[in-house]
């Protein structure tokens, strides 16, 4: 219930979705996060060592993906403001580049896997682009593939006794050889991240 008053963009939320929304990390910003100039190089899925569990409760590895081109991100089913923004946006990508969609995988890979499960992820990317794939594990397991992907994840405690996440926020954008092609910032303007995911496919 309450991943669905998020998605219905509910008022009492909005100013916690803003200071969300300022504290993403940008995907942008990799080079200077990880003090290494050469580090989105290095991003190539054909080098990577993971695996994770998907939202069929299938076992995918980074050599799954091989042979077509790929976009990644990071977030998790109770993100208030920038994951579902950035999953909307995709979907409207998805939908902009029409038959070529289906040349290219879609995963979310969760940065909160003790609340997102298989079936939770299944349940909230209902709301989305059916394309989209969610990603899961244990701990360990996403801390290794968030590492592989230069991405960043905190979790931050609320005063409710609750907490959230803070986490990178671009989409990764792949070549079917498993470079890595492009990275799409966080509220990218459309006219310019169909066209990165158009070169990444062809």
């Amino acid at each position: 219930m309450r991943r669905r008053l998020i998605l219905g963009g509910a008022g009492a939320l909005g100013a916690f979705g803003f200071m969300m929304g300022l504290g993403a990390w940008r995907s942008g910003d990799l080079r200077r996060i990880t003090g290494d100039a050469g580090a989105l190089d290095r991003i190539d899925l054909a080098r990577m060592d993971w695996e994770l569990t998907d939202d069929r409760g299938d076992r995918v590895s980074p050599r799954d993906w091989l042979g077509r081109a790929s976009m990644v991100c990071f977030g998790f089913t109770w993100c208030p403001d920038v994951c579902p923004t950035t999953l909307m946006d995709i979907s409207g990508w998805l939908e902009d580049l029409g038959p070529e969609a289906e040349r290219i995988h879609v995963s979310l890979i969760t940065v909160d896997p003790e609340r997102d499960s298989p079936a939770t992820l299944s349940e909230y990317l209902s709301n989305f682009d059916p394309r989209i794939r969610g990603l899961t594990g244990t701990p360990a397991e996403v801390a290794q593939a968030a590492g592989a992907f230069g991405a960043r994840y905190e979790r931050i405690p609320r005063e409710d006794g609750d907490y959230t996440m803070d986490h990178t926020s671009g989409v990764h954008v792949f070549r079917p050889s498993g470079a890595l092609s492009s990275i799409i910032d966080f509220h990218e303007d459309r006219k310019f991240a169909v066209p990165k995911i158009t070169r990444a496919i062809e």
